[in-house]
Parts: structure tokens; C-alpha cells; sequence
């Protein structure tokens, strides 16, 4: 009995961590990309203090690992299981919380008002090369692992980069995963400005743990723009 309530006491350092929203939206931007604390307090809105505390319960929960550059802390997820966790966590919030569903449809950004492209439509589509495929992630994101042959439009330069997207071609925006409002925003300003496009029906995340193939780095056709190194919310 002793031993197995130890069992639970560890399991409920997971817990600790996931009964603060600004913790699971820390791990859920890790997922995306290793960042420094200054960059992930400037990406929640927190103070550095205190962004720093919420990680420090993360790190002795052994769910974030840390490296330094130079000066700075640079934090990731500490395994893909990690973020196979963050994702399950939304799952099972879209499938008991009726509430999260109520927000996205208040916001105009749930699955049922975006029509959406399943992965393997999408793969299909890539491989025969007739759709556009835009990541509108920030671009650091966007380095840090992508799907082949996506471009890096981040969501607040997308309408002034237009043009950079053949208009005979259907868009299949993508984002952070089925909660994220990045790709369906994204969506609607492309159709106001009469473009065909549609939202991938998960993200990165959902791709890459699907086996699904993924690059990293700048792709050739944007190393040379500067709004693609780094610009953007982290």
C-alpha cells in the first residue's frame, strides 16, 4: 500500500504542473521550439520572474531540460512524450469540456465552422505539388521543425506577403495544433481577400508524432529575407 501511494505522490508532480494555465501554455509553446525564459515570458505576458518560477516547478517535475547559451537559459521540452502528453491533454479537454468547444466557436475558430484537411489529403497533395502549404507559427518555430516544402508566413506579415503566394493554388494553413487560433485566422484573412484556403486538421505537433515527415532550418526561397530570421512573438 505504502509503495504504491509513493507511485501516486510522483504522478501528482505531473499534476502540480497542469493546475496553472500559463504552465500548460509553456509546455504547449515548447513543443514548438526550445526557447530562453526571456523569450517565453515576452510570449505569455508574464513577468520574467515569474515566467522563471512556473519553469522551475516544470523542471523539478522533469517535464522541461534546460541548456545554456552564453548567458541565457535556453529551455525545452524535456521528450516528445511530453508533448504526446500536452496533446492528449487537449484531446480529452475537447472531448469533456463542452466549454473549450463554446470558446472556439464564440471566436469563430472551431473545427466545425474551419473546414479542415486531414493529414494524409494534405501528404497527397504536397507529393503532387498542387496546394500552397503556409506554416503562419512564428519563424523561430518555423526553424525548429516544419512540414516539407511549407513556407514560413507568420500570421502578422501573411496579408502583406500576398503575393508571394500563387493564387491558382489552394492554401492549407497550419499552426500549433487543433486549439491553436494562429492557422484559422490565417484562413479567414485569405478567403476575405478571395483565396482558397483551408486549415490543416491538427498542427505541427499531431504531424510529427503521426511519423509524418519533417524538416527543420529556413527553406532556400526565404534564407535571404530578414523578416524570416526570428521576427515575431516567440
Amino acid at each position: 500500500m505504502e509503495s504504491r501511494k509513493a507511485v501516486y505522490e510522483q504522478l501528482a508532480r505531473i499534476g502540480k504542473v497542469v493546475v496553472h494555465p500559463k504552465r500548460i501554455e509553456l509546455l504547449d509553446l515548447l513543443c514548438q521550439a526550445e526557447r530562453s525564459v526571456e523569450a517565453l515570458a515576452e510570449a505569455t505576458g508574464l513577468k520574467l520572474t515569474t515566467a522563471s518560477a512556473h519553469l522551475q516547478v516544470m523542471r523539478q517535475a522533469r517535464l522541461v531540460e534546460t541548456r545554456r547559451e552564453r548567458t541565457r537559459v535556453i529551455y525545452r521540452a524535456a521528450g516528445e512524450e511530453v508533448c504526446r502528453f500536452v496533446g492528449a491533454l487537449n484531446d480529452l479537454a475537447r472531448a469533456r469540456l463542452a466549454e473549450v468547444d463554446q470558446i472556439l466557436r464564440s471566436l469563430g475558430t472551431d473545427a466545425a465552422g474551419t473546414e479542415r484537411v486531414s493529414r494524409e489529403e494534405l501528404l497527397a497533395r504536397v507529393q503532387a505539388g498542387d496546394v500552397v502549404v503556409v506554416d503562419v507559427r512564428p519563424a523561430e518555430e518555423f526553424s525548429a521543425g516544419h512540414i516539407p516544402g511549407a513556407r514560413s508566413l507568420p500570421l502578422e506579415q501573411l496579408e502583406a506577403r500576398l503575393d508571394e503566394l500563387d493564387p491558382d493554388l489552394e492554401v492549407v494553413a497550419y499552426c500549433r495544433g487543433p486549439l491553436c487560433l494562429l492557422a484559422p485566422e490565417a484562413v479567414a484573412l485569405l478567403r476575405s481577400r478571395g483565396r482558397r484556403a483551408r486549415c490543416l486538421e491538427d498542427g505541427l505537433p499531431e504531424w510529427r508524432q503521426a511519423g509524418l515527415p519533417v524538416e527543420e532550418g529556413v527553406s532556400p526561397q526565404e534564407g535571404s529575407s530578414e523578416g524570416e530570421r526570428g521576427q515575431g512573438p516567440p
